[in-house]
């Protein structure tokens, strides 16, 4: 095993476990102002580097996402090539993202706590803070 490689694999982990958990979310969140098609998001995606996926990880979020009628669909003409279906927000989905919203500060910042070194305190010799 190459040094490093174990801790590399965990925070690729750690990634993917991250992006699995909010990619619903931040895909919602780019068609709160309007459809989207699903090559524009994908595209979007990657701009942000974190959240960047693949076509066989966001088409199938998408077909749950109007299951979960989160999103309805619609075929537009296209000036460069075939028809493409858009995807946007319905009331259910307007909903949920909100409900996110309302909840990701409060999260991020409990995660942001736990993982900020804690400064000032004192390690006794059994390793115990005191």
């Amino acid at each position: 095993m190459v040094l490093g490689e174990a801790s590399h694999r965990a925070a690729s982990k750690a990634e993917s476990q991250l992006r699995k958990g909010v990619l619903e979310y931040c895909v919602l969140a780019l068609m709160r102002d309007g459809p989207r098609y699903g090559v524009e998001l994908l595209r979007e995606l990657e701009e942000t580097g974190a959240l960047a996926t693949s076509q066989g990880t966001v088409y199938p979020l998408l077909s749950r996402l109007r299951r979960d009628e989160l999103v309805v669909t619609s075929w537009q003409e296209s000036t460069s090539g075939p028809p493409r279906r858009y995807y946007q927000l319905t009331e259910a989905g307007h909903a949920a993202l909100e409900e996110f919203a309302g909840i990701w500060p409060r999260f991020r910042d409990a995660v942001d706590h736990l993982l900020a070194p804690k400064t000032g305190r004192i390690q006794a010799s059994g390793g115990a803070e005191r």
